[in-house]
């Protein structure tokens, strides 16, 4: 019996997803799916927001994203998977939250800074990339989604939407719109391989839930670990290791991985040990993946993501005939 509340997450559709989706996102919704009524959006216009001189980046990402989702078990028949720019009702109603939303607060945003830090916008940020919180809001107010799966990083994107929510309903006398809280993942963002970042489609520092398994093994062999371990006997580092950062994240047996380190530290257990454990550790997680993905048709994932935006889209447009109600737009 699900718990009739509803999650809505996303993902911007600018390449394949990578362990670091998995482990910080994709593993909740697996248990998302079987609890709430699930949404999940193919956030395409967001993704124009600083793509949009490469629009085919977009484009051509969105049903290698489904790909990925169904391959690691995310069921259509229990979670809805839709595109953003499908349900036109959203950018109506982002229309009418933009003027409950001020510049300066937008501005103030510390994600929306951070992430013009990252781009190098300086003083040529778009107003679309600048105002996009505020159609986050009308992406979570649409479908009533209660509940939001974010990293820590993204927790002034949920107190925007809130925001916009209590002053719409008290402008217009109303309690059409219902605030969300935010659901923090258990696992730290997985950094990436090169341990300079995380993990991240356009740093090259990623290991796709896609790549072969001689990929994956090629990227494994080239992570960093620590550099005084020159020799097997050398005592060696944990603590900033990449090998040891993904194995806490995916070899199950934790008493065995506490006795490698011990040995690690201790000395006597070399890097390409350890890299071979990660290897098998991901290829054992990765193979059922990658096999799914090739029983998949481009079609009839074309097909899901149409039938998932026709349901989507019914439910934000009563949505949004309340919220013109509440308004008074009726002609």
């Amino acid at each position: 019996m699900k718990s009739g509340q509803v999650a809505l997450t996303a993902d911007r559709p600018t390449g394949r997803l990578h362990l670091g989706h998995y482990v910080g996102s994709l593993k909740n919704r697996l248990e998302l799916q079987e609890q709430h009524d699930c949404f999940i959006m193919i956030a395409d216009t967001q993704a124009l927001s600083d793509n949009f001189d490469n629009p085919q980046k977009v484009v051509g990402s969105v049903v290698g994203i489904c790909r990925d989702y169904m391959a690691v078990g995310i069921d259509p028949a229990k979670s809805t998977i839709f595109i953003q720019s499908m349900i036109p009702e959203l950018f109506e109603l982002t229309t009418y939250f933009m003027n409950l939303m001020s510049v300066a607060r937008l501005e103030r945003n510390p994600t929306v800074k951070s992430e013009l830090q990252q781009k190098s916008f300086s003083d040529s940020v778009t107003a679309g990339f600048l105002c996009y919180p505020v159609s986050q809001a009308a992406d979570i107010t649409a479908f009533k989604a209660t509940l939001i799966p974010v990293g820590e990083d993204q927790l002034p994107l949920i107190e925007i939407a809130n925001e916009i929510v209590r002053r719409f309903n008290r402008i217009y006398g109303s309690n059409v719109l219902v605030e969300s809280q935010a659901i923090l993942g258990s696992t730290q963002r997985l950094v990436g391989t090169d341990g300079k970042a995380k993990a991240g489609k356009s740093l090259g520092n990623a290991i796709f839930l896609s790549d072969p398994s001689e990929v994956v093994k090629q990227k494994v062999n080239g992570m960093y670990t620590d550099p005084n371990h020159i020799k097997v006997s050398d005592p060696g580092r944990v603590e900033g290791n990449v090998v040891f950062s993904y194995l806490d994240a995916f070899f199950d047996n934790k008493d065995e991985l506490a006795d490698l380190k011990a040995r690690y530290m201790k000395g006597g257990v070399g890097d390409t040990s350890i890299k071979s454990i990660l290897n098998d550790t991901l290829q054992k997680l990765l193979d059922p993946i990658r096999d799914g993905m090739d029983l998949m048709k481009d079609e009839d994932i074309k097909d899901i993501l149409l039938e998932g935006s026709k349901k989507a889209r019914a439910i934000a447009t009563q949505t949004l005939c309340e919220v013109r109600d509440a308004i008074g737009l009726r002609y």
